[in-house]
């Protein structure tokens, strides 16, 4: 998960679309629950944001609706923290006495928690509830873990390409439509307005620059049965790689000062009106809206190689799932569908600008905010997700992909032997998760 601003309001918990936790729970000997009681009081952790009210507003009504359907059962909701929720989980899933039933967490941090033994398989309550045949797919896989299903998704967050209208009208150029055209689209327009960078790319905004890699058709790893292997140095991966650290440069991002920059410093050089382009998040709206360019943007889906296809991207965002140590595992889980059930995303879209998980839901919320249409059509050309692997973790927050970039524009190692480099670190990890 990344911490990025949202389309309502700034929320510093859009840990979501990527921003890992650095700190997992160990292996727990025994969380499992003692019973399975039908009355009493939950406990519900939930991701403070940073303007909550919108948000406890409308999980106040699903309670209520919850309450209301569970004569005898009570909830409790606490918002924790998004920067100490790491500690917080892990201290609950090794004393589970303490622990609550339902947790928020980011998508990124599954299956950490699932081999810590923290979550608890709601498999079978997920493919017998109607609601859930709706769910967007890369959604779905976001809860998923060797085939089990552990949670339901909250939201989703996706990327795309935000554009100066103003300067693509002055000089004369239109939005580019393949991954060549906005290469030498953000060439062009530093070579006219040196002022600007042409696309803002960042070496540490790995979110940014995993499109550029799937849309030649590379893949970050490859799953092998019981754990996967890096494919960061496939011959596609690298094509990908190449084409993204291309952007680095006096003819567009100059690597001084853009190789350190990540997803939220290349969101605001945009806002703030020292780019023309930015691969930025529907979390990215209000930041975008509060800056200097309000009102001289548009976005359209980040391009892939072939004119007119659209470059996956990846799918960040939030689940909601019940603790395997609950001692009310069915309130638990029903608890978690009213949580996150079609009715309750559609208020929080209203409320926070959180993008719906569920593809109906998700057109309407296109329907009423057209700003959303060009998030809409990434999702349905197939976002792409991490690998389902406790070992991304330790990856991502050993910034490897990151060191491997900025290794590359700094002009210390080549593609080939950076991006070798790098699966072999990949690969340290994933054995070592097992």
């Amino acid at each position: 998960m990344k911490l990025s601003a949202r389309i309502a309001a700034p929320a510093a918990a859009l840990v979501l679309a990527g921003l890992t936790a650095t700190a997992c729970a160990p292996q727990t000997s025994d969380t499992s629950a003692e019973g399975d009681k039908k009355s009493g009081t939950l406990r519900v952790w939930l991701f403070q944001e940073v303007g909550n009210k919108p948000k406890e507003k409308v999980v106040d009504a699903a309670v209520a609706d919850f309450e209301k359907a569970h004569e005898g059962a009570e909830v409790e909701v606490e918002y924790i923290p998004v920067d100490t929720r790491a500690q917080r989980i892990k201290a609950a899933f090794n004393d589970p006495k303490s622990a609550p039933d339902v947790i928020e967490y980011g998508n990124t941090d599954t299956a950490g928690y699932v081999k810590d033994g923290g979550l608890a398989d709601v498999s079978k309550e997920f493919a017998a509830w109607d609601e859930a045949k709706d769910t967007d797919p890369t959604a779905k896989q976001s809860v998923t873990v060797g085939g089990q299903v552990y949670g339901a998704p909250f939201f989703v967050g996706v990327r795309a390409l935000y554009y100066r209208t103003d300067v693509f009208e002055e000089l004369g150029v239109e939005p580019p439509k393949s991954q060549d055209e906005l290469i030498s689209t953000a060439r062009k327009i530093h070579a006219k307005k040196p002022g600007l960078y042409g696309l803002a790319v960042g070496g540490a905004y790995t979110y940014g620059a995993m499109p550029f890699i799937w849309a030649q058709g590379g893949e970050l790893a490859d799953e092998t049965g019981v754990t996967y292997q890096s494919a960061i140095n496939s011959e596609k991966a690298r094509k990908g790689i190449e084409a993204y650290t291309s952007l680095f440069g006096d003819d567009n991002c100059p690597a001084a000062k853009c190789a350190a920059m990540g997803g939220n410093a290349t969101v605001t050089a945009f806002a703030s009106g020292k780019a023309a382009m930015a691969i930025g998040g529907d979390f990215s709206h209000a930041a975008v809206e509060a800056g200097a360019v309000k009102g001289k943007y548009a976005v359209v889906p980040l391009p892939g190689v072939k004119k007119g296809t659209i470059a996956p991207a990846f799918a960040g965002g939030n689940n909601i799932g019940v603790l395997k140590s609950s001692s009310h595992r069915t309130l638990a889980v029903d608890l978690m569908k009213s949580l996150t059930g079609k009715k309750t995303q559609a208020k929080m879209f209203d409320a926070m600008g959180f993008l719906p998980t569920y593809t109906d839901v998700l057109d309407t919320a296109a329907g009423k905010e057209p700003f959303v249409g060009p998030f809409v059509d990434t999702l349905g050309a197939g976002a792409k997700f991490v690998p389902a692997s406790p070992a991304w973790g330790q990856i991502d927050a050993s910034l490897v992909l990151p060191n491997m970039f900025q290794e590359i524009v700094s002009g210390r190692k080549d593609v080939a032997t950076a991006s070798d480099d790098a699966a072999k670190k990949m690969d340290a990890a994933f054995a070592e998760a097992g």
